[in-house]
């Protein structure tokens, strides 16, 4: 029968494993520098559907007494350090009067202690920075239904360089609670492509020259084939017709065929019609 392992002999191997992980943990680091050589010049380094992906096998896979948060948590900051490694990576995250609440703590968790952070006051101000170079990330809060200036309507355009929303804040879960943090669900956005993982939300931006009722919409959306989930809508002033926010289900390309269904369906009504944005869908946990 085989000796029963000393206090000694457990902490030794403790040590082993610590050992192996740090070496693993280095030689992840120079694969990284690896795909940053090869990778094809103007290839955006920064992945949220990919991370998206990783974060969910990790959880899938996961079993035992470490809990899981721990272990994203621990992953979470394991990507963006070496996500660094690669390109420059910072954030503006919306802290109103530099408050660093609920808003600042989801984006720190999700991107790392490490990640060069600044707070600033409004949506737009850290979309500029992102349009500036100054920030690789925005990190605004979810869109309120009282909102009299949303910053969404200013990303209504087809133009590549225009920063798309890329992911939702936070990204574990725990079922029963809207989020992690109380009052800091948030919307990450960067100009990088979107991209699919799956299961994902998209947000379609309408821009109709005249009112168009949320039921009419609804009905043409879901017509030409979309789940819709959530509605925002902008009035603009002076009657100049309103801009709509709406939240569908899956992961809706620039050319999806339904697009085209709608536009024409909603005929003149419809000045512009496009998706600014996707996101994975969070992982929900079970309760405790």
């Amino acid at each position: 029968m085989p000796a029963k392992p000393t206090l000694d002999d457990l902490r030794r191997e403790i040590d082993e494993i610590d050992s192996t992980i740090h070496q693993l943990l280095m030689r992840r680091a120079q694969v990284v520098e690896e795909v940053a050589k090869v990778k094809p010049p103007g290839r955006p380094f920064i992945r949220p559907a990919r991370e998206a992906e990783i974060v969910r096998n990790l959880v899938a896979r996961h079993g035992g007494a470490f809990p899981v948060n721990a272990i994203v948590r621990m992953w979470r900051e394991m990507i963006a350090a070496l996500t660094r490694i690669q390109g420059p990576l910072a954030m503006a995250v919306v802290c109103p009067n530099e408050e660093r609440g609920a808003l600042w703590d989801n984006a720190r968790d999700h991107f790392g202690s490490t990640t060069p952070a600044i707070a600033v006051n409004t949506p737009m101000s850290a979309l500029r920075a992102v349009s500036d170079g100054t920030a690789t990330l925005a990190v605004v809060p979810w869109p309120e239904e009282d909102d009299n200036d949303p910053w969404w309507r200013f990303i209504l355009s087809p133009d590549g360089k225009t920063p798309r929303v890329v992911a939702r804040l936070p990204f574990l879960r725990t079922t029963g609670q809207s989020v992690g943090r109380e009052g800091g669900d948030a919307l990450v956005l960067a100009a990088v492509p979107m991209e699919e993982t799956g299961d994902d939300r998209t947000l379609l931006a309408l821009e109709v020259p005249q009112d168009v009722s949320r039921g009419r919409l609804k009905d043409v959306l879901e017509a030409a084939g979309f789940t819709t989930l959530q509605f925002r809508t902008h009035h603009q002033p002076n009657g100049g017709g309103s801009v709509h926010l709406v939240e569908v289900e899956s992961f809706v390309a620039g050319d999806d065929p339904r697009l085209t269904t709608v536009r024409q369906r909603l005929g003149e009504a419809a000045s512009h019609v496009l998706p600014i944005g996707a996101y994975a869908t969070p992982v929900m946990l079970p309760k405790a």
